[in-house]
């Protein structure tokens, strides 16, 4: 039986056009994947649905995954803090006599600034509920820059939550779901957030390019900003508070004012997220304390002298005026006692002018009759 020569030759178009057919669905999988993870803002619809069970799949697996890395990182620093105990026991102490007398003064100006809050009747904003989470892992590139936490919405975990370590502001939450949360840091490509520098209060806009220091932009002034300020937040536009701690200002090499973020001094393994939203939870709690005031009744109008008010008089409670003492009695009720009238001496008249009397006329002979004839 004669073998046929290259007996697969028939199945090169077929295996082509699979591959072809292979690549098409690929590449629309990859189109749907990548418009239904579009993020456009801060909110929880704009977090693709498929990061979120991403997210919710990959975080117990990362932790899982991290916790021996974690054991040997804690070993190396056990073995390094024993060759170096000496060392970094001096340091310590130096730390604490500082802190010390900084501590007294701080004290100092605790008290004066809370007489004169105090004095001007200020009022201080309540304080921000937090809730701690664990950071289990971490993507860096070129164009993204985010960690995941192991927190979510169980939690009242929202987008736009500030996170903090425990020395400075690392990001802020960009997406949840249950049980994890996903970090954008503050040098993503994507980050911008306002701060101002605490020595001037000039502000500015924290702009992530992906590097380890991100640029200070918009920043406005006459000399705003010196090497070596500390950098805080703003809370302008209502999205972060007010006063974090963000870093210190460097200059480039490029000639560009960036920050040293004060996150980066320490490996960020323990997070705070703290519940901020916007400015109007900062007034929620004096707005429900106005609400819980009782309301003074209504002030009662006053009579109308001269109507006979249709209301019926009042129950004899009380004693009628004759039986109350003399003594609280009004005078008006008891009748005047009369007095005997003091005479007073008459006032002389005082003298007229003599006028002239007129004289009396003389009186006239009277007529007779015309009846009677005269002798």
């Amino acid at each position: 039986m004669a073998l046929r020569e290259n007996p697969f030759g028939e199945l090169k178009v077929p295996l082509a056009w699979t591959a072809g057919v292979a690549l098409v669905v690929a590449m629309v999988v990859a189109l749907v994947l990548l418009m239904s993870d579009r993020r456009e803002t801060f909110q929880t619809e704009a977090y693709g649905a498929s990061r979120k069970v991403g997210d919710a799949i990959a975080a117990p697996v990362t932790g899982v995954l991290a916790t021996p890395g974690e054991w040997i990182g804690s070993g190396v620093e056990g073995v390094r803090g024993y060759f170096f105990a000496v060392s970094e026991n001096r340091r310590l102490k130096e730390e604490l006599r500082q802190a010390r007398e900084w501590q007294v003064a701080a004290l100092a100006l605790r008290d004066t600034n809370d007489r004169y809050k105090a004095l001007l009747g200020l009022k201080t904003d309540p304080p921000i509920p937090m809730v701690a989470a664990r950071t289990v892992s971490e993507a860096r590139g070129p164009f993204s820059n985010t960690r995941l936490a192991n927190s979510g919405k169980e939690k009242g975990i929202r987008p736009g939550n500030p996170v903090m370590s425990e020395n400075g502001l690392v990001g802020r939450v960009i997406g949840v779901t249950d049980g994890a949360s996903r970090i954008l840091l503050l040098t993503d490509i994507a980050s911008r957030t306002p701060v101002m520098i605490d020595r001037t209060n000039a502000r500015a806009i924290l702009a992530g390019d992906g590097g380890p220091n991100p640029r200070l932009e918009y920043l406005r002034g006459q000399d705003p900003v010196k090497q070596g300020d500390r950098i805080v937040t703003s809370g302008d536009g209502g999205v972060l508070p007010r006063g974090l701690p963000v870093g210190v200002a460097v200059k480039g090499l490029d000639g560009r004012w960036r920050a040293v973020l004060a996150s980066d001094a320490a490996p960020v393994d323990f997070v705070q997220v703290m519940l901020f939203q916007d400015f109007s939870q900062l007034t929620a709690a004096a707005a429900a304390e106005l609400n819980r005031m009782p309301v003074p009744p209504p002030a009662s109008p006053p009579p109308i002298v001269g109507v006979t008010s249709a209301t019926p008089a009042a129950p004899a409670q009380t004693a009628p005026a004759a039986a109350r003492p003399a003594a609280s009695a009004p005078a008006a009720s008891r009748p005047a006692t009369p007095r005997p009238a003091t005479p007073r001496p008459a006032a002389a008249a005082p003298p007229r002018p003599a006028t002239a009397t007129p004289p009396a006329p003389a009186p006239q002979p009277q007529s007779p009759p015309p009846s009677e004839v005269p002798f």
